[in-house]
């Protein structure tokens, strides 16, 4: 069964290409966990192998059943297994398809997001979103793009929505992401992104984007069966340049999605305030939670500051939240 509420979303195919020279994910640099091979770059779900990370780009079609991907003149390729182990944010080592412990627990270097889990009961101190649904089945949101940060230490930064399973460690993640100094050096970029099939991450192709720009970012569901979201559709758009980034009918080997984050800021190798944004926080808006093809009308999300046990540099992370908007903050 489609999903209804993404029927307005413009859908156009994916297929594979390799990295280009203006395209390609940010190596680890000399700050990385001594554990981190210097050949690993980073992604939103830690530092993986570049032949873990799976590419996507108009024009060839990925068909989560079979595994394969379809390209234009109709040839298949089998999607790539993941041969080596990632490593999460902190250095510690991650096989299979294994995403460990939860994001919560620091494992890909989040700072601060705004939660809620689906159901009536709390998990890990996060609310229940507002709906009594064990799942949802779209969630979306628009932001701006920051300014550039004043200070260039080669940190790489992500800010983005996403859906996922805070049950299992063996999951998927889903997001439209946005990233500096990611796809694009000193600069800033969209994609989205999907981890972890076959130990894999999935990327579309990267756009890149300009500060002030609004970014719209969709997660919704392609096939609804036996009551679960079996592949996915991830759209993340820039509204003033009309570029787009789409990965449509990805797979999932997750039954459930019950963690909704309306927004989340993700760092690796910050060495000083200034490494963040100037104008010090990111705020999602429109944010439209969905759970059985209906929108939940006022979602409850709660502040979550990941680091609030102690990291260096603390840069006062937090930030406020209602049902239809989020903002992040940290001082610069």
């Amino acid at each position: 069964m489609k999903n209804a509420f993404l029927k307005f979303i413009a859908i156009a195919a994916v297929h594979v290409v390799c990295i280009t020279a203006a395209q390609a994910q940010t190596p680890p640099g000399a700050n990385r966990p001594a554990a981190v091979p210097s050949d690993y770059v980073i992604t939103p779900f830690g530092y993986f192998h570049p032949s873990c990370v799976v590419h996507l780009a108009e024009g060839d079609e990925l068909r989560p059943a079979q595994q394969v991907i379809r390209h234009a003149d109709g040839t298949t390729l089998a999607v790539p297994a993941c041969n080596y182990p990632h490593y999460r944010a902190d250095g510690e080592k991650v096989y299979g398809d294994e995403r460990g412990a939860y994001a919560h627990a620091i494992s890909h270097s989040w700072i601060v997001a705004a939660d809620c889990v689906a159901g009536s009961t709390a998990i890990d101190n996060m609310p229940p979103c507002g709906t009594t649904a064990s799942s949802f089945t779209a969630l979306s949101a628009q932001w701006s793009v920051p300014p550039a940060p004043a200070a260039n230490d080669g940190q790489t930064l992500f800010f983005f929505p996403g859906l996922q399973d805070i049950t299992a460690a063996a999951t998927t993640i889903l997001q439209p992401v946005l990233g500096w100094n990611a796809d694009f050096k000193s600069a800033w970029g969209i994609a989205s992104w999907n981890c972890c099939v076959s130990g894999t991450v999935q990327e579309s192709q990267a756009q890149q984007v300009s500060s002030g720009d609004t970014i719209h970012g969709l997660i919704g569901c392609h096939t609804y069966l036996g009551g679960a979201c079996t592949s996915w559709d991830i759209t993340t758009s820039d509204l003033q340049n009309g570029k787009s980034s789409q990965m449509l009918d990805t797979p999932s080997t997750s039954p459930i999605f019950n963690w909704a984050f309306a927004g989340a800021v993700e760092v690796y190798n910050i060495q000083q305030c200034t490494d963040f944004p100037a104008n010090g926080a990111i705020t999602f808006n429109n944010i439209q939670l969905t759970s059985n093809v209906m929108v939940i009308p006022n979602a409850t999300w709660a502040i979550t500051n990941y680091l609030a046990g102690g990291s260096t540099p603390q840069c006062s992370y937090g930030g406020q939240a209602a049902p239809l908007q989020a903002t992040l903050t940290w001082v610069p």
